[in-house]
């Protein structure tokens, strides 16, 4: 490289990101636009890697030299050649557009349809293949708990603790002492439930009712006291610390504390005494908040309750402790109804929940809403969250006492315009004067939607013009709920959040010194790193089993919904799983296609047919790769019956 060629600016720095169609753009600072790199001119460069390029004409350019190398080990399975002699590792990552070809010498063990970690040996410059070493097999590829170990080693999260956590797990006395219970609240004779999944093993809030007056009750929100076993700067704590959460997969869950703690020490188990911190509130027939209290209980459950079975109770107003739950169901109606009016948002999305045969296999997809029994219980916890955040936050004496806030910032107001014109091209509308007003269109829009087939769609651009919930001991009061202050209290056995804001809590009822509001916020920035993390992985996880149940019906034709664009393709969301695909313009062979992204729309150049967002077709399902996680449709069908004319072009 010569000085002329630095002082003209040829040759830039930056980090590349290749497609899987082979092509990449490199990132560089201090240019407005990526710089384009076609496919043979990428070197053996990797996505993620540092890199120089040369600019050829305008941002199109050639990458000359590989200054670093992100990523060395990569996941993926083993294919062998017919004779065994070699074969290659196809990674699981979507962005790297090669795969990996390894020696019979390099196998370590591996066999043919191993799901293996590869570390990057070397890339000769005359090779189309990096060399590659095969160091740890994790099982053979699409096994449950192979796929399950593969997404959390991609996302640098451990499935085991260490053994001193172990260790110091099992040292924890099980018997509650005589001098712990004196010191708490006894509730013991209470009438107290939970209310959880079917399938839930940690049980971390639980609630009691006690009538006061003719029309006056006392409810407790009782919250498993993790804080009382997790001694600070102990192994079990740091450990949690580190994690931050816990990983719910189908029939699977990495917890953040050892099951000894998360399934039954902390857990409250019908008819156990359990370590609590409570907030317990008088309320009268309307709802209406009288007294609060906080502070720590000893209780024990009288009842394990479904959601499903709740929900039957209130429906048949018949069952175990049914005037209880019908008292409580009414009060969270109530609440529920007075948060809504006052300006909190009602995103009711449905969840994918499967179905699994005897080898862990998803034979059965469905979407799953939340019900009045979610609802109630929803609003309790709640409640419990934002009182003791406004009771810290307001009633505490002490000026700017440190505590853990999940915070909610506003939107951005281009994604909401964004949003604005997105609907519009599907008939709806939103006003976005002020916040009011946006608040109730949006649950209006919602409402409007409800049991529509562009539903799901709806609530996802909707969500997506959000931002993004964090903790932060810096409070500007949550957006979506509308609440002034709020955190995070009712799930200290997944949360790490809850066990600090516990902490923080039991410091101010004792009329503690506040801790260093630095050291926090440095705590809660983790927390908020790793719920992104965790967030992912669960993300990842749920599309891999759609895929893996995609492929079992690999050729047959579904109805969907026009559900998104790029430049490459049409994104498909199939109505009755919401599985989504992707058909390849490349593939239309009736036109050639283009997107257009200002009109949200896809349009044939030739004979001006349109596909736009929330159009219904009819596709069939081409190639399914549960490696790379993606599932191809072919368009088959247009059900809206109509096309635009190419005047929608213009």
């Amino acid at each position: 490289m010569g000085k002329n060629d630095k002082k003209n600016g040829c040759f830039h720095l930056g980090r590349i990101f290749i497609t899987h169609f082979g092509y990449a753009f490199v990132c560089v600072y201090g240019l407005e636009k990526d710089i384009f790199i076609p496919k043979n001119k990428t070197e053996q460069a990797l996505v993620g890697d540092k890199v120089i390029v040369k600019i050829q004409n305008r941002l199109e350019g050639q990458v000359v030299y590989i200054l670093d190398i992100k990523k060395k080990y990569y996941l993926g399975t083993l294919s062998l050649a017919k004779t065994a002699s070699y074969g290659f590792v196809q990674a699981d990552n979507n962005y790297i557009n090669v795969d990996i070809f390894i020696p019979e010498k390099n196998f370590n063990k591996a066999k043919n349809k191993d799901k293996v970690i590869v570390e990057l040996v070397y890339w000769e410059k005359t090779s189309t293949h990096p060399l590659g070493h095969i160091i740890e097999i994790l099982g053979v590829s699409g096994f449950h708990k192979t796929e399950i170990s593969a997404i959390l080693i991609e996302y640098g999260w451990p499935s085991r603790f260490p053994e001193k956590v172990e260790i110091e797990s099992k040292k924890i006395p099980e018997k509650i002492s005589l001098e712990e219970i004196r010191l708490r609240r006894d509730l013991r004779s209470e009438i107290t439930f939970t209310v959880d999944p079917f399938d839930a093993k940690d049980f971390d809030d639980a609630l009691s009712l006690k009538k006061l007056g003719e029309n006056t009750w006392e409810i407790g929100v009782h919250i498993s006291d993790v804080s009382y076993y997790l001694i600070e700067g102990s192994f079990l704590d740091m450990e949690a610390s580190k994690r931050a959460t816990s990983i719910y997969f189908v029939d699977f869950v990495v917890t953040m504390l050892p099951k000894i703690l998360s399934n039954h020490l902390c857990s409250l188990l019908p008819n156990e005494e359990r370590l609590c911190f409570s907030a317990i509130f008088e309320i009268n027939k309307k709802a209406k908040l009288l007294k609060s209290w906080f502070g720590k209980t000893i209780l024990k459950s009288d009842k394990r309750f479904t959601y499903e079975e709740v929900q039957e109770i209130i429906e048949k107003s018949s069952g175990t402790f049914f005037e209880e739950i019908l008292i409580l169901e009414k009060l969270a109606q109530k609440l529920r109804k007075e948060r809504l009016d006052k300006g909190s948002i009602n995103f009711n999305k449905s969840e994918i929940k499967f179905i699994l045969d005897g080898h862990h296999n998803p034979k059965k997809i469905f979407l799953k809403k939340n019900k009045m029994a979610n609802f109630l219980i929803e609003e309790f916890m709640l409640l419990a969250n934002k009182k003791v955040s406004e009771f810290v936050s307001i009633h505490v004496k002490k000026k700017l006492s440190t505590y853990i806030y999940r915070v909610h910032d506003q939107p951005n107001s281009e994604k909401l315009l964004v949003l604005k014109k997105i609907i519009k091209t599907l008939g709806y509308t939103i006003n976005l004067r002020n916040r009011k007003t946006m608040a109730y269109s949006m649950n209006s829009l919602l409402e409007s939607v409800k049991n529509k087939q562009e539903e799901n769609l709806i609530i996802t651009f909707a969500m997506q013009t959000m931002s993004k919930a964090k903790y932060s001991t810096n409070n500007i009061g949550h957006y979506g709920l509308f609440f002034d202050y709020y955190s995070h209290f009712t799930s200290p056995i997944r949360r790490y959040s809850d066990i600090m804001a516990h902490r923080l809590l039991d410091i101010y009822l004792k009329n503690g010194k506040s801790p260093s509001k630095e050291i926090y916020e440095k705590k809660a920035e983790h927390c908020s790193y790793k719920e992104k993390i965790a967030y992912e992985v669960e993300r990842v996880y749920i599309k891999s089993m759609q895929v893996k149940y995609m492929e079992c019906i690999h050729g047959n034709e579904f109805e969907g919904i026009i559900s998104g664009f790029n430049e490459f393709g049409i994104s498909v969301e199939l109505e009755i799983s919401k599985v989504e695909g992707i058909i390849l313009l490349r593939n239309m062979k009736d036109d050639n296609y283009a997107f257009y992204p200002t009109k949200y729309r896809v349009i044939g150049e030739k004979y001006g047919r349109s596909y736009h967002l929330g159009q219904r077709v009819i596709v069939k399902v081409e190639e399914v790769n549960i490696e790379k996680r993606t599932i191809n449709f072919l368009f088959k069908k247009n059900l809206n019956n109509e096309y635009n004319n190419n005047s929608s072009r213009k």
